[in-house]
């Protein structure tokens, strides 16, 4: 995918929207003649893009990868609250400019989140699995795609003492009903609450890059 626009590395606030935006995160070894991996990060309930981008960002220049981080319309994702509509439209215009600004390898763009994060990256990975080869999802509680396209591969993470999306009516029922389906998953537990650690950040980062 040929960038029309010239972008630089860094970080760089996407001024979309005035009020809930988001940032991209673009690493130092960036260069144009050179396809880099895309993950777009999403937060957690009552979080924002800052928040998502701060568990993957000190990553993104170890494993040259670009992090777009968007921050939901309302308190949480759309589907979470009633349906797909306005979070998708504002993802569709972060995505557009990434593009537009930015050479990305098409073999490697993830969907990423945390908590309800986590639940819609399922959500929209597995409903756009043509664009979204890889799936990380760290702590879900659910998944709710609108259709199933492709044959993204899925990273899933979770703590035994998640006491927020408790493991065993989350995770532990969620990585069955994608293997059932024909998902390539990983899939790791840890000794932990409801949180990503930094050791599991590094290993979705590496299974992604």
């Amino acid at each position: 995918m040929q960038p029309t626009q010239v972008g630089s590395p860094g970080l760089h606030p996407l001024n979309l929207d005035g009020g809930r935006d988001g940032w991209l995160y673009v690493p130092a070894a960036y260069r144009t003649d050179r396809p880099t991996p895309l993950l777009l990060m999403l937060h957690g309930a009552g979080g924002d893009a800052e928040g998502g981008l701060r568990i993957v960002q000190n990553l993104a220049d170890a494993f040259p990868t670009i992090v777009l981080a968007v921050d939901s319309r309302r308190q949480t994702w759309d589907v979470i609250v009633d349906r797909y509509g306005p979070d998708i439209a504002f993802i569709d215009q972060a995505l557009a400019q990434t593009f537009a600004r930015y050479a990305i390898d098409p073999d490697r763009i993830a969907i990423a989140g945390f908590s309800d994060g986590a639940s819609y990256a399922l959500s929209v990975g597995i409903t756009n699995g043509d664009l979204f080869n890889h799936i990380l999802a760290f702590s879900p509680g659910f998944m709710a795609p609108a259709d199933q396209v492709g044959t993204p591969r899925v990273f899933i993470s979770h703590g035994l003492q998640d006491a927020v999306l408790p493991i065993d009516r989350c995770s532990r029922r969620i990585v069955p009903q994608l293997r059932r389906a024909r998902y390539e998953v990983v899939y790791r537990e840890f000794d932990g609450p409801h949180t990503v650690p930094e050791a599991i950040a590094r290993e979705g980062m590496t299974w992604f890059t």
